[in-house]
C-alpha cells in the first residue's frame, strides 16, 4: 500500500501554507495567548480529566468525533457533532477527540467548537500536526489538547510544538507506534502517552501493539491505547493488562447510539 501518512502530511505544509497567506502567525499568537483567560475558550484540563477518572478506578475515554476515515471512509453520514458530544458525555466519557482535518477525514474546525460547546468535557484536536502555527490555531479554536504524532515530526520540532503547546495551557497526547518512535515520546514532558494500534504507513491494526510496549514505558505514564477497541472483551484484555486508558472513534460513530455504545463497551 502507498504511504498514507506521506501524502498526509504533504497536504498539511500546503495548508499552513494557504493559512498563512490569510492571518499571519503573530495574530492568531496573540488571540490563543488572550484566550487562556477567556471564560468560554480557557483550557479545561485535558490530562487532569483522564488522571481523575482512573484514580477513581474508571476507564479513561477519550471519545472520538469523526465523520469518515481513509480506510474505512464514510462512518456516520448523519453527523452532528454537538449531538455527539453531548451523548458521549452523558455516557461516561472522560475527553472529547474531534477532527478537524477535512481532506482525508471529513473533518472540520466548526465540529471542534461546536462539540466543545456542547458539554464541559476537555476537547483534543485530533489532526496532523507539522507546524507551530497549528498549535496556535487549537487554542484559538478551544482546543484543551493537542495530538502530536511522532513519525510526523523531527524531535526538535516535536519538542518545541509541546512546550508551545504547554504554555497556552494545552495538554499533549504524543503518539507512537514502534520502539524508536516510543524513544523519543519519553524526552518530551507530556505524561499522555498514546499507542497506536494502527500503523500510520499502511493502516494495518493490532492489538498487540499496545501491550507489546508496557515493559518499556514508565509508570509516571498514562498510556492510552488507540484504535482498533471494538467489544468489551478487546476493553477487558487491556485493563487486564493495566492500561487504563483508551481513545476510540471508530466503534462509536457507526453506532445507532455512540453514547450507549460507550457505556456497552466500557459498563460491561
Amino acid at each position: 500500500m502507498s504511504d498514507i501518512l506521506e501524502k498526509i502530511l504533504s497536504v498539511k505544509h500546503d495548508e499552513v501554507a494557504a493559512a498563512q497567506k490569510q492571518r499571519s502567525l503573530a495574530s492568531l499568537r496573540n488571540d490563543a495567548e488572550a484566550s487562556r483567560s477567556d471564560a468560554v475558550l480557557g483550557p479545561r484540563g485535558f490530562a487532569n480529566a483522564m488522571r481523575d477518572r482512573i484514580a477513581r478506578g474508571d476507564a479513561a475515554v477519550i471519545a472520538e468525533i469523526k465523520k469518515a476515515s481513509p480506510s474505512k471512509g464514510l462512518l456516520r453520514a448523519d453527523f452532528r457533532p454537538a449531538e455527539i458530544a453531548a451523548n458521549y458525555a452523558e455516557h461516561g466519557a472522560a475527553c472529547l477527540s474531534v477532527l478537524t482535518d477535512q481532506p482525508f477525514f471529513q473533518g472540520h474546525p466548526d465540529y471542534l467548537q461546536a462539540a466543545r460547546a456542547a458539554c464541559v468535557l476537555p476537547a483534543l484536536r485530533k489532526d496532523f500536526l507539522v507546524d507551530l502555527y497549528q498549535v496556535y490555531e487549537a487554542r484559538c479554536w478551544g482546543a484543551d489538547a493537542i495530538l502530536l504524532i511522532v513519525a510526523a515530526l523531527d524531535h526538535g520540532l516535536m519538542a518545541e510544538m509541546e512546550a508551545c503547546a504547554l504554555e497556552l495551557g494545552m495538554d499533549v497526547l504524543v503518539e507512537i507506534h514502534d520502539g524508536q518512535e516510543l524513544d523519543a515520546a519519553l524526552r518530551l514532558e507530556t505524561p499522555l502517552l498514546g499507542v497506536n494500534n494502527r500503523n500510520l504507513r499502511t493502516f494495518e491494526m493490532s492489538l498487540d501493539t499496545t501491550l507489546g510496549f508496557l515493559g518499556a514505558i514508565p509508570q509516571d505514564r498514562v498510556v492510552v491505547t488507540e484504535s482498533g477497541i471494538h467489544t468489551p472483551a478487546d476493553v477487558a484484555k487491556m485493563r487486564g493488562a493495566g492500561v487504563n486508558a483508551f481513545l476510540v472513534g471508530e466503534a462509536f460513530m457507526r453506532a445507532d447510539d455512540p453514547g450507549a455504545e460507550l457505556a456497552r463497551l466500557f459498563r460491561a
